[in-house]
């Protein structure tokens, strides 16, 4: 209820804001890109006005139309971001800065939407119980040897869901359909809870390995009460048996409404820039998209990977096969 009403003043704002500033309506907790719009206006005088739409952004969308306030739209999920794409509410854009600071695999060909940072899906494993080189790939994780030795958030989350999907991809829906078989016959226990809460379940010996983003390891760290639960884990890369290691974007788009499309685009472009790449590392523990910009101290910590070349949109393609497959093995049952 709090988020739904904060939800609702923050859009009010935007809709007295729509001919002024810089409108984005956001999946992804204000807060935590809110330092990269500030360096933005420090830099431009151009003022941010983020409004968090927990759910319905597309619908939103459909029905203002060309009235709509939002000049841009953020999310944490490829298949989300495509999603809105899909519902014929995004204008391309193009920008020789968008296209040349990100790689062609993330982003549209179109000049639909942009990846601005990316986050692997590890596996989070025991320091104690799993040893060095013991997970290798994410097909491996049907294997039997894991029986009861898994956790997991639900199936059926975005993040599990651009997994599945990213297999299909890869390895064929009747290879994925297999495998999310086999990883369910493999879990400790029901999927329950976000991915700090698998690796709680690791430290307290409830299972052995879990799948999470990386970035929760900052997040843990950062808090004294789940400092222990980081602390008894090593975070490992898996690839693909034929790629290599499942990353999803946090990404942009703009608006087809777009009432201040120039500063908008201003903004899409400074995102890429040096400055906000290292402000995207530092605060959120995420990996930056343009080549060379720096990791923070922690991120550079856990070593290097290397990220699956897959076509995002292929993978966000998959998304309903994948979200069919989860549901058909009943993988949260």
């Amino acid at each position: 209820m709090r988020n739904l009403l904060l939800s609702s003043l923050a859009l009010a704002t935007l809709a007295g804001a729509a001919n002024a500033d810089v409108n984005i309506y956001t999946t992804r907790q204000p807060e935590l890109i809110q330092p990269v719009m500030d360096a933005f206006t420090a830099e431009t005088g151009i003022k941010v006005n983020l409004a968090f739409v927990s759910e319905g952004i597309v619908e939103r969308l459909k029905a203002e139309g060309r009235r709509s306030p939002a000049d841009l739209v953020m999310t944490v999920d490829i298949a989300n971001l495509q999603q809105i794409v899909d519902a014929g509410v995004i204008q391309p854009v193009h920008s020789e800065v968008l296209d040349s600071a990100i790689p062609a695999e993330l982003r549209s060909p179109e000049g639909l939407w942009f990846a601005l940072t990316t986050r692997a899906r590890i596996v989070y494993a025991s320091k104690d119980r799993v040893a060095d080189g013991e997970v290798t790939t994410y097909e491996d994780l049907a294997d039997p040897k894991w029986q009861g030795r898994i956790c997991t958030r639900s199936g059926l989350h975005d993040y599990n869901l651009a997994l599945v999907a990213a297999l299909i991809a890869h390895d064929g829906e009747e290879a994925a359909r297999t495998w999310a078989e086999g990883v369910k016959a493999n879990l400790a226990r029901k999927p329950e809870g976000n991915d700090r809460s698998q690796v709680k379940a690791i430290w307290a010996g409830e299972c052995d390995i879990s799948l999470g983003n990386t970035y929760y390891m900052g997040e843990m760290l950062a808090d004294p009460e789940q400092m222990a639960w980081a602390d008894s884990v090593r975070i490992v890369f898996p690839t693909f048996a034929d790629g290599g290691t499942h990353v999803n974007v946090s990404g942009v788009a703009m608006t087809e409404a777009a009432p201040n499309h120039d500063d908008a685009l201003r903004l899409m472009e400074f995102l890429v820039s040096p400055a906000a790449q290292a402000i995207y590392a530092q605060v959120n523990n995420e990996y930056p998209v343009v080549a060379g910009a720096p990791l923070s101290d922690l991120v550079q910590s856990w070593g290097s990977f290397t990220p699956d070349t897959i076509d995002l949109t292929t993978v966000a393609g998959h998304r309903a096969d994948a979200l069919r497959i989860m549901e058909e093995v009943n993988f949260d049952g």
